[in-house]
């Protein structure tokens, strides 16, 4: 035996109190639309200006259906609110459908146009960004249909495509934003994805540097080595090195430079002649 579920007075009395004012506002738009008709400029966009906020709630809810895409709200909402401009002044009340019927497939392109060109992080071909806007556009109405998330093959189907195409698409979904380094890198520790990162390991660089130089070093009297160990490990300077050695902070100059030179020529020697 079928069970089927009574609604409640209540909830019957809001569905219809919904469908009372949605009736309403679509009459109201299509009376000022019409008024519009034929008027002057500034006459005509302030009765557009009235459709469009008649109809902003349904703005804002097609742009609610691409949140949690990279993209903040208020920008969701801006884009689809343009949508709804254009849609405003672009109907024409002789038409055979009503506004929404118009209005929605305008503001949808519109959302679509901005993911597509202004959105991405990482810009993949065109052909793959009209496919993820198709897909983040059906997605909803099939997984109400379906009553679970769509597969590959569920969508493409729905599209007219091929599955591996959807598959492709979908991979991109990422593109539309960048994890910040500042974000939580556990829910438990507080630390943040920077702390996880390895940082430049010097250590590294030094023990290279300590083997090249040790064999030219190892080719100085312990006269050189002496002053380059005051210079570059006592950190000491060459008036404080001639005091040490008693010499004149001249010769220490002269020294010093005669070192270096000898040091850099051994270590820029080719290897065949190094040997």
């Amino acid at each position: 035996m079928t069970i089927t579920p009574v609604r409640s007075t209540e909830a019957r009395s809001t569905e219809a109190r919904s469908t009372e004012s949605q009736q309403l506002i679509a009459d109201s738009t299509q009376e000022l639309l019409a008024r519009a008709e034929g008027l002057p400029e500034l006459e005509r966009q302030q009765l557009l200006d009235e459709v469009i906020l008649l109809n902003a709630p349904v703005a804002r809810s097609i742009a609610s259906r691409y949140r949690r895409k990279g993209v903040d709200t208020d920008d969701l909402e801006q884009v689809a609110y343009l949508g709804l401009v254009k849609a405003a002044n672009g109907y024409r009340p002789d038409a055979s459908s009503a506004f929404l019927s118009y209005a929605v497939p305008t503001i949808r392109g519109e959302l679509k146009r901005y993911f597509r060109d202004c959105a991405w992080v990482v810009r993949p071909p065109r052909r793959v960004q009209e496919m993820q806007g198709s897909i983040a556009a059906a997605e909803p109405e099939l997984t109400q249909q379906l009553g679970h998330l769509p597969s590959d093959q569920e969508t493409a189907d729905a599209l007219g495509t091929e599955a591996g195409e959807v598959a492709e698409a979908a991979s991109v979904r990422g593109c539309f934003n960048t994890l910040s380094l500042d974000a939580p890198a556990a829910a438990d520790n507080g630390a943040r994805l920077a702390d996880t990162v390895a940082d430049a390991e010097v250590g590294y660089e030094l023990v290279e540097n300590v083997s090249t130089l040790a064999p030219a070093v190892s080719d100085l009297d312990d006269r050189d080595r002496q002053i380059l160990a005051l210079r570059f490990c006592g950190g000491l300077t060459q008036e404080e090195i001639g005091n040490e050695l008693g010499v004149s902070q001249m010769q220490v100059s002269r020294l010093l430079r005669g070192i270096l030179d000898r040091l850099r020529a051994d270590l820029t020697k080719p290897v065949d002649q190094a040997r």
